[in-house]
């Protein structure tokens, strides 16, 4: 059972992760790949609202994807984008990116490549993951702007669509952790973090939620 405490202090997190940017016409919309579909969901709804003429779904597959989207994140998020109505001509797969820095880095070199002339990007993530997103984007593709986005979804929502709240809270955790590091390493501009941000987070980690953590 979690925690009523537990409970809390994911919240904390998911609230801090979310921007709360609103969506404006860009360049290019780019679906950051995951286990998570709704990626692809927003990313073609956004394209349908105008936001962007052209896509980059980005992403291989991951020890959470491996089975679920064995074709790669980016090829799956590619095919919900094209029942979803969006034309085959607007989008481009970037299937090789593993990690989030690899999104943004190896999104930018194929639209080099497709001649695009790229502005400002829609970046479309996970919910929980907006903030560390838009971090890693400022860092390694400082000249455009970044604008955030993800599922309009409560935390008791999202984990009722994947139905497993200790993967969610984990992956909070991880997400958290890697906002916190990742600027001494050079992966990511740094964010301002609340003190009760990193005591809801100290919390959750000695609490156990920890499978997505890096090694200290």
């Amino acid at each position: 059972m979690i925690s009523a405490e537990a409970w809390a202090d994911a919240q904390v997190l998911w609230d801090y992760q979310r921007m709360g940017h609103e969506p404006r016409p860009c360049s290019v919309g780019i679906g950051l790949g995951s286990h998570d579909l709704g990626v692809a969901d927003v990313t073609a709804d956004l394209y349908h609202c105008g936001m962007f003429p052209l896509i980059v779904f980005t992403g291989a597959t991951s020890r959470t994807t491996e089975a679920r989207m064995p074709r790669g994140e980016a090829e799956h998020y590619r095919d919900r984008a094209l029942e979803l109505g969006v034309p085959a001509s607007a989008i481009l797969v970037e299937p090789n990116a593993r990690n989030t820095g690899e999104n943004i880095r190896f999104s930018r070199n194929i639209l080099e490549k497709h001649g695009a002339d790229i502005t400002s990007v829609l970046l479309v993530s996970k919910p929980y993951e907006e903030r560390r997103a838009y971090a890693t984007a400022r860092k390694l593709w400082p000249t455009v702007d970044i604008v955030s986005a993800s599922s309009p979804v409560t935390l008791t929502e999202y984990v009722d669509i994947l139905g497993d709240a200790q993967l969610v809270l984990d992956m909070l955790v991880g997400a958290q952790q890697r906002l916190l590091i990742y600027p001494e390493q050079g992966f990511a501009i740094r964010q301002d973090v609340p003190d009760q941000v990193v005591a809801a987070y100290e919390r959750l980690r000695a609490a156990g939620f920890t499978s997505r953590c890096l090694p200290a």
